[in-house]
């Protein structure tokens, strides 16, 4: 029987794909999908129709004029897709905004005729639903027993670190940001991973989407830690919005930033990726609030300390 030909339209997907060792079965990707990082060969079938180089602020009202107007926020290429012949097609139902939906794919193929392939569709709120998802993908490629011992070794990995955390006395107080202007905490598993890491989340709640963040809520919070992973930015994007929060009249006041416990994350590539690399995020996560116990070699890769000189 022939192994499947796999279109995975979310950048989780083709990470938890190539972890099952079937990097050979992609032969269509999102235009996120960057890792690893030959997949980038592989022919792209979906496009942001927002401008993604704008600032946060406009980013967001771009999203929200297309919501608004019952439109998506992503085009998928229907031809490309369809001369690709895929049997599978992975994509998400978690969040229109972060990446190509359920619906896009249903509309991308209503005009196909004969077989269709069959659909995936992948709704991660949490770190278990994370584990479920992999379950699923590896079902729907013929590789379930590979699923269950990446499901297995990814939760070793974590459950070790969560163990040593347990037995510290100090647990630091976290704001962990999603999204600069306008403020938003992070959601979902990022809750999850922070008490695994040994710190306490004053924002997010496990299993639950991003919420909205008053300026003013974080100011009276006066986190202990301040780490800044915007969905979809990596670390010199961050550096490049950050001003919109230094410039705040209340910023060198707050505890973090007087202690230099404000963070840089990585975000497009680990936390904001519901994958096999969150096991990575957890291990960024664990070396920024308890480096004494934990060294995996993240720093300057996953994460940088971030330094403004006040005048």
């Amino acid at each position: 029987m022939a192994e499947p030909r796999v279109a995975s339209l979310i950048a989780s997907a083709t990470e938890i794909v190539a972890a099952l060792g079937a990097r050979d079965l992609l032969v269509a990707r999102s235009h996120e999908c960057d890792f690893p990082h030959d997949v980038a060969a592989l022919p792209a079938v979906t496009a942001p129709k927002l401008d993604t180089a704008r600032p946060s602020r406009e980013i967001d009202r771009q999203v929200t004029m297309l919501l608004e107007q019952a439109l998506s926020v992503y085009r998928v290429d229907a031809e490309r897709l369809r001369a690709l012949r895929p049997d599978v097609i992975v994509t998400q139902t978690q969040c229109e905004v972060c990446a190509v939906s359920l619906s896009d794919v249903e509309a991308a193929l209503a005009g196909w005729t004969g077989a269709r392939p069959k659909i995936v569709s992948l709704s991660p709120n949490g770190l278990a639903d994370v584990f479920d998802d992999i379950a699923r993908v590896a079902a729907a490629i013929g590789r379930p027993e590979r699923g269950q011992t990446l499901v297995a070794e990814l939760g070793s990995r974590m459950e070790s670190i969560a163990n040593r955390t347990a037995a510290l006395p100090a647990r630091p107080r976290v704001a962990a940001i999603e999204w600069i202007e306008p403020l938003m905490a992070a959601g979902n598993w990022v809750p999850e991973l922070i008490d695994m890491a040994g710190g306490v989340d004053l924002f997010g709640t496990a299993g639950r989407h991003s919420p909205w963040l008053d300026w003013s809520d974080l100011v009276l919070a006066d986190p202990d830690v301040i780490l800044v992973l915007p969905c979809g930015f990596d670390i010199a994007r961050s550096r490049a919005e950050i001003p919109v929060l230094t410039r705040r009249r209340e910023w060198p006041a707050l505890r973090a930033v007087g202690d230099g416990s404000v963070y840089l994350l990585d975000g497009s590539q680990y936390f904001n990726r519901p994958g096999p690399r969150l096991a990575e995020s957890l291990e960024i996560l664990a070396e920024i609030l308890h480096p004494q116990e934990f060294r995996r070699g993240h720093e300057r890769t996953g994460w940088i300390r971030f330094a403004q000189p006040f005048s």
